[in-house]
């Protein structure tokens, strides 16, 4: 920590000088519009002092800041559009590779295809406290990209540089205690995703007992700023509702008597750094860091969320369905229907075997699973081990998924193959209780339509 507050003050330090040499020049351009920071982008990218260009760079960054939406959305357009490749300096390369190809050529013809925007960020990442604010710029740009089409390439490009920045050899695993400064845990509470954290009671009750942990990946560009979290729970076998675990009332388990940890939330705190992924080795190197401290632990499982099982119902055209079974989902709209015992019954019996469809064979046009927290456990190796009849009661839980969770198993020695069936062939590894879900919903089909 001290040695990144030594260098980030350095930078500052640089930057300030070569604010001085650029006001001194009298090169400062006041436009305050995108016309005026593309030409001082321009600049930085021309220039080679370290200090002007720290300082450049800096200027940009706190010019970025003063555009409007529309300011904003200009300046991405003309970088996707006037800092692409130096067009003469590519057909160059292509054709003395056309000529007579070799590897020098080759690396010459990859080095004349990059956008000149690329070395633009770069240069921009220089600036103190750089890397934050270009991940913030990625989230400004995100919020336009799937309106302006002619912006993917630019975006490209941004997670291009992001990816390599924040790959996993420079994430740090730090654990998130009562201990944590403030600044932190407020962090954690604000982004928690998944299950909302109230107060500061109810983050205690989370990351304070003996039988909780909360662990977080940080970035020593941002080493106030958690990337991601997780929040596990250590039970005595798997649970299959995530109210007993949240309650303010509940019972710690004994420590000595954990057999399984459970990663009940899994969220992301920087929007501009969505499409990397951190979430598989959050969670791989979090099963290492409790296998050594707790050996005893034999279960390593999820309770999640169905984000998308009910649109899927409502929307999709193939949900295999008779007409009496539409009649009685409609009752889903009731409030408090899980209260009518008989009704919960009826729902029960064609509930769970459409969460079954819908995991094993429900696919998207280009298919792909529906359901993107699936995706995500089942791209990282684990195994869809059970579906849990009402398991979230909450108004979120009831109207995205009918109050189902599911439970996805890391077993160590299979994770690899799950994940390699799944990346090659699209094979969802499940259990023998979810498959045999979906066989009693074929037979129940059969069945109504024979009678």
């Amino acid at each position: 920590m001290n040695s990144n507050a030594f260098f980030s003050d350095l930078l500052a330090s640089i930057s300030e000088r070569g604010r001085t040499l650029l006001r001194r020049a009298g090169s400062s351009d006041t436009k305050q519009d995108a016309s005026g920071l593309v030409e001082l982008c321009e600049a930085l990218l021309s220039g080679r002092g370290e200090a002007s260009g720290t300082a450049m760079a800096r200027e940009v960054l706190d010019r970025y800041h003063h555009l409007d939406e529309a300011g904003r959305l200009s300046f991405f357009e003309t970088l996707a559009r006037k800092f692409g490749p130096d067009r003469e300096k590519l057909a160059q390369a292509i054709e003395s590779w056309r000529t007579q190809p070799n590897d020098a050529d080759a690396s010459d013809l990859h080095f004349a295809s990059e956008p000149r925007r690329q070395e633009l960020i770069r240069r921009l990442n220089r600036a103190p406290g750089g890397t934050g604010e270009l991940v913030a710029m990625r989230a400004d740009l995100l919020d336009v990209k799937d309106s302006h089409k002619d912006l993917a390439a630019l975006d490209r490009d941004v997670v291009h540089l992001l990816s390599s920045w924040f790959n996993r050899g420079f994430l740090v695993l730090r654990r998130i205690d009562w201990s944590t400064p403030a600044n932190i845990l407020e962090q954690i509470i604000r982004y928690e995703a998944v299950h909302e954290i109230r107060d500061w009671d109810d983050l205690r009750r989370r990351i304070d007992p003996a039988d909780r942990r909360c662990y977080a990946f940080f970035h020593p560009a941002l080493v106030d700023d958690p990337l991601i979290f997780v929040e596990v729970a250590l039970t005595e076998s798997i649970p299959g509702a995530i109210a007993p675990l949240l309650a303010e009332d509940r019972q710690p388990v004994p420590i000595e008597r954990a057999r399984t940890a459970v990663f009940y939330s899994i969220s992301n705190t920087q929007r501009g750094l969505g499409g990397i992924s951190f979430g598989s080795f959050l969670i791989k190197q979090v099963v290492e860091e409790l296998r050594r401290e707790l050996p005893k632990l034999e279960n390593f499982v999820t309770l999640s969320p169905v984000p998308g099982f009910m649109q899927w119902l409502k929307q999709a055209g193939d949900v295999p369905v008779t007409d009496e079974d539409r009649a009685l989902l409609d009752h889903l709209d009731q409030p408090d229907w899980f209260e009518n015992a008989e009704l919960a019954a009826q729902l029960r019996s064609v509930l769970e075997p459409l969460a079954a469809h819908y995991f094993l064979k429900a696919r998207t046009p280009k298919g792909r699973l529906i359901d993107s927290v699936a995706r995500f456990h089942l791209g990282n190796g684990a195994r869809l081990e059970r579906i849990d009849w009402l398991g979230d009661l909450s108004p979120k839980g009831l109207r995205e998924s009918a109050g189902i969770m599911v439970n996805y198993l890391y077993r160590l020695e299979d994770i690899e193959k799950n994940h390699e069936a799944y990346a090659n062939q699209g094979e969802v590894a499940a259990s023998s209780a979810v498959k045999k879900l979906l066989k009693s919903e074929g037979r129940r089909l059969l069945d109504m339509r024979l009678s």
